[in-house]
């Protein structure tokens, strides 16, 4: 028999991180800001212009877009022409998401996605993101999601040894017969 109240099921609930906690917070003021300035550029320049700036962002990005992915593509395709691995995509992955931004109906996305098709704005990014992705992977538990991409990363192109494990089965010679799979 046991004795005292029943554990409350709120107890071992775990905190929610930082980045749930403020994401909907920072999209909300996000687009609060987008509309605020858009009625502002409206006001001041007529509603026509505004429209026409949206309409060529859309335009743009897409544009970027396409060809950002044709350049990609054609990356991939000489990549295993030539038998080797494939090249980061990071630039090009920057370049995607600044066309995307300019996509976005609003000011602010616009202005971030020309920031993110200027190149030494790409280079600072991916640094710091490969940084921050680095920083996480080693900082990972065990078991953890982390773990395995870390595990998975076992051929790099710039012929570092990651250590891994080989598990070799034993084959039959040319002639005899593989033992039955049923037990």
């Amino acid at each position: 028999m046991t004795t005292g109240a029943p554990p409350s099921p709120y107890a071992a609930r775990p905190r929610r991180s930082r980045l749930r906690r403020y994401l909907p917070l920072g999209l909300a003021g996000w687009l609060v800001l987008e509309i605020w300035l858009l009625t502002l550029v409206a006001g001041a320049a007529g509603g026509l212009s505004v429209l026409l700036l949206l309409i060529a962002g859309a335009v743009a990005g897409s544009l970027i877009i396409k060809r950002a992915g044709r350049r990609a593509f054609q990356n991939l395709n000489e990549a295993l022409r030539r038998g080797g691995s494939p090249a980061r995509g990071g630039a090009n992955g920057l370049t995607m998401l600044g066309g995307l931004l300019l996509m976005i109906p609003g000011l602010v996305s616009d202005a971030v996605g020309l920031l993110l098709l200027l190149p030494p704005v790409q280079r600072a990014v991916s640094r710091r993101t490969e940084n921050a992705l680095e920083r996480r992977l080693r900082k990972a538990a065990p078991g953890s999601l982390g773990d395995a991409f870390q595990q998975a990363r076992t051929h790099r192109p710039d012929g570092r040894v990651v250590q891994g494990e080989v598990v070799r089965e034993d084959r039959p010679g040319p002639g005899e017969q593989r033992p039955p799979l049923t037990r």
